[in-house]
């Protein structure tokens, strides 16, 4: 497996890898077959960009945007569908003002924003007014449960998130933490959204199925891939589950995690992170050349 910066060396190689099962192999064939109906769904943080201890440090895998670019022009429209701020995955994946990305969206906040390639604009609801209360009583909250010690608040714009991954036992600090801010976030009409080693507190009525769902009926598109590496990519999932019982062929990657292994479990296709998924996108933009 190549790294990073032997990426630009070894591209040309990249194969187009087999799924495991037959509803991924049926669902790659369709997207091979109808590439210009085909929706490419994909989550940010772990799939296009390497989880890293400070989600501000966080980038797009170096070959992440030639590989989009590649691949984009050729489909229906490839969505990045993540909790960040459409504005944040945009600026971290370095997005903006590629030529190729014209068919690039962002499905922000699990498709609460939505910012388009093409206009560069982004466009949302209000926000929840339960975001800003649980902001404001956050950290007086974790003060006085005894939590606050290695844990750290992520401000998120349409939500707050709590991570664990600096506590000197980070499992054992997510853990003791999921009860009370469920309670929190339900005292203030939130739900809570747990990933890994980080708890959400976010509006209720959207998720990554929900936005992707949405994006594919609106293009009528008829392939979906998604690739996601983390328990909030499981509605994602489901998504293309409902899609394919609906008779839309699909393929389910995961961008391999030895933290999650219930999306591993439920993939067609696994590959190693988001070096992996580099190789996948640009592989797959080669056949379709």
């Amino acid at each position: 497996m190549g790294t990073p910066s032997d990426t630009d060396s070894t591209h040309s190689m990249d194969p187009l890898p087999t799924p495991a099962t037959q509803a991924g192999r049926d669902g790659l064939a369709a997207i091979l077959r109808r590439p210009a109906a085909t929706v490419v769904g994909l989550d940010f943080d772990g799939t296009l960009a390497p989880i890293v201890p400070d989600p501000e440090q966080a980038r797009a895998h170096p070959g992440a945007v030639t590989a989009l670019a590649a691949l984009a022009p050729k489909i229906a429209s490839v969505a990045v569908v993540t909790g960040r701020p459409a504005g944040v995955a945009v600026r971290h994946g370095g997005f903006a003002g590629v030529p190729g990305l014209e068919h690039l969206v962002v499905l922000g906040h699990y498709g609460a924003e939505r910012w388009d390639a093409a206009t560069g604009e982004v466009s949302a609801p209000a926000q929840h007014p339960g975001v800003a209360a649980v902001r404001a009583e956050l950290p007086g909250f974790l003060d006085g449960i005894g939590a606050w010690q290695g844990t750290w608040i992520e401000e998120k714009g349409r939500a707050v998130a709590v991570h664990t991954r600096r506590a000197a036992d980070p499992q054992a600090a997510f853990e003791a933490l999921r009860e009370p801010l469920t309670d929190l976030a339900t005292r203030h009409g939130l739900v809570v959204e747990p990933g890994r080693l980080v708890l959400e507190l976010r509006p209720p009525g959207m998720d990554k199925g929900v936005a992707l769902l949405e994006h594919v009926r609106q293009l009528s598109a008829e392939a979906v891939l998604f690739a996601g590496d983390d328990l909030g990519d499981l509605p994602a999932f489901a998504a293309v589950d409902k899609l394919r019982s609906d008779g839309i062929p699909g393929l389910l990657v995961c961008s391999g995690s030895d933290e999650v292994t219930e999306l591993r479990e439920r993939a067609d296709l696994v590959v190693d992170g988001p070096e992996g998924v580099v190789r996948l996108l640009r592989a797959l933009a080669a056949q379709l050349a």
